[in-house]
């Protein structure tokens, strides 16, 4: 996709302009960005994945056993018939991994990082449901499905914004409004991190929320340090080879600061690692045990393929891919191998290919690696054989 190619998601803005003056700096409201939008499952569809035990689900009710009270799915069928007709949300996770034409919207975000993306989020809600005030630390599109919603938008926060004191949601104390719209079926609002907002069902109403990973800062240290404690031998310590007599021996100086900081910038500065890690980060799945392979030889793989299957990405998998010297990396659902430069190519038809195929990986049937990294790719789970229905 080229920057400067206005897209009608971004309503008439390029990619380059909406990154350079909207991303993670103010909302952005297009009407219809999706024209003649056709909402891809009907509210009691998603319904049904509430009931389903692999899917993540809450119900939130604004006054219920007590003032926005939540429940966790999955839930039982008869639950839905005792709601209120006012004022309740049903919020589903991840929709994208279990409905492929939730999965194709998607596609209309390549402007942006695919790793970064995190899910689908859709929500129901009776006429007056809402979550409440709050705020996301992440970025997110709010495409409107079915029905109207009304948004209002208000100030930017951080951890140190009150709160109301309740168990489950993260609903602010206090809401400084400043915009709001009505969106209407193919209607869209981005909104960056940390910035206010509230919505509020006019009737019957689909959202769906396109959500973005964006790790904190606690996460990345927490995560890499563990990650890269594996690689370093017990005996690396702490040493003060070159320290002198000590003044006072209670004292903690400055120099033994100096000598602890060039031990960590020597490994928190090993680029390599951080890469492998933050990939292996990235791409992890939300729910990693729908990521299961089988076990196949190598031979079976390549008769299948020559048979006319197709091999597809699983829903619940994630890949990227990256550069390492004169090598690269391929991420697979929180994995990592490390590929000799001229399978590039093939590592890029992986990611991005809805199918793979005995046509597009033709050239490739008959490299040794290429074969091997497709068979790997099987075993562990993140891509598998299309099943007709």
């Amino acid at each position: 996709m080229k920057s400067n190619t206005p897209l009608q998601i971004l309503g008439g803005l390029t990619a380059a302009e909406f990154l350079r003056d909207y991303w993670q700096k103010k909302p952005l409201l297009v009407r219809q960005a999706f024209t003649d939008f056709e909402n891809p499952l009907s509210a009691d569809e998603l319904a049904g994945l509430a009931l389903e035990e692999e899917v993540e689900s809450r119900i939130v009710i604004e006054h219920g056993a007590q003032p926005w009270e939540m429940r966790r799915g999955p839930f039982a069928e008869d639950e839905f018939s005792k709601l209120p007709e006012t004022e309740w949300t049903l919020l589903v996770q991840a929709v994208d991994q279990f409905v492929p034409e939730v999965a194709e919207l998607l596609e209309h975000f390549r402007f942006l990082p695919s790793w970064r993306i995190d899910d689908v989020m859709i929500s129901f809600a009776a006429p007056g449901g809402g979550v409440g005030p709050h705020f996301d630390n992440y970025d997110v599109f709010l495409l409107q499905g079915l029905g109207k919603r009304n948004w209002k938008v208000g100030q930017m926060c951080d951890s140190q914004s009150p709160l109301l004191d309740h168990p489950d949601l993260r609903i602010l104390a206090d809401f400084q409004q400043s915009e709001e719209w009505t969106l209407e079926p193919g209607d869209m609002l981005y909104l960056p991190p940390r910035l206010a907002h509230c919505g509020v069902a006019v009737d019957d109403c689909m959202t769906y929320s396109v959500g973005f990973r964006a790790p904190s800062a606690a996460e990345v240290l927490t995560h890499f340090t563990d990650f890269l404690s594996q690689f370093l031998p017990d005996e690396e310590r702490y040493s003060d080879a070159d320290a002198v007599p000590a003044a006072d021996p209670h004292q903690i100086q400055h120099d033994a600061l100096d000598r602890l900081k060039r031990l960590l910038a020597e490994h928190m500065s090993d680029e390599r690692l951080l890469l492998t890690w933050f990939g292996q980060f990235m791409t992890e799945p939300r729910y990693p045990e729908l990521v299961a392979g089988e076990d196949m030889a190598e031979a079976d793989l390549l008769a299948e393929l020559e048979q006319g299957a197709l091999l597809v990405r699983n829903p619940s998998a994630r890949l990227a891919w990256s550069e390492v010297d004169e090598d690269l990396l391929l991420f697979a659902s929180g994995q990592s191998r490390l590929l000799p430069g001229e399978l590039r190519d093939l590592l890029k038809l992986i990611c991005a290919a809805d199918a793979l195929h005995i046509d597009n990986l033709g050239p490739w049937m008959n490299d040794e690696q290429g074969r091997a990294l497709l068979c790997e790719l099987v075993k562990q789970g993140s891509l598998g054989f299309a099943i007709d229905e």
